[in-house]
C-alpha cells in the first residue's frame, strides 16, 4: 500500500490539529471495524466556519483525512462545507489506496455531525 505524497504531509505536519474551547459545533464519529475514532470541533461566524480543528485517533490516511477536511473547509458557509463528500477528501489527497477510503468517509462524516450538532444548537 502507498500514499500520496499529500497524504504523507498531512500525516507528518497535520494542519488544525486540537480542539476549540466553547465550540459551536462537536462532531465525534467512529469506525469500529478499524478503531478510527474523530472529533470534529467548529466555530462559526455568519453562516461560516470561522475556524475548525480536529482530534483523532487512528491509522495515518485517517489523520491526513481529517487535516486536508480541515483545509477544505475553513472559510466555507454551512451549506457548502455540509457539503464536502468523502470522495472531494481522497481527491484533495491525492487519492487513497482503496482500503483506506473508509479514512475519508470519517472525516466527511464528523465535519457534517458537528455541522448538524451547531444547527440543531441555533
Amino acid at each position: 500500500m502507498s500514499y500520496t505524497k499529500e497524504v504523507m504531509d498531512h500525516f507528518s505536519n497535520p494542519r488544525n490539529m486540537g480542539e476549540i474551547e466553547n465550540a459551536d459545533g462537536i462532531g465525534e464519529v467512529g469506525n469500529p471495524t478499524c478503531g478510527d475514532m474523530m472529533k470534529i470541533t467548529i466555530k462559526v461566524k455568519d453562516d461560516c466556519i470561522e475556524d475548525i480543528k480536529f482530534k483523532t485517533l487512528g491509522c495515518g490516511a485517517a489523520i491526513a483525512t481529517s487535516s486536508i477536511l480541515t483545509e477544505l473547509a475553513i472559510g466555507k458557509n454551512l451549506d457548502d462545507a455540509y457539503a464536502i463528500s468523502r470522495n472531494d477528501v481522497a481527491e484533495a489527497l491525492g487519492g487513497l489506496p482503496p482500503e483506506k477510503m473508509h479514512c475519508s468517509n470519517l472525516a466527511a462524516d464528523g465535519l457534517q455531525e458537528a455541522i448538524k450538532n451547531y444547527r440543531s444548537n441555533n
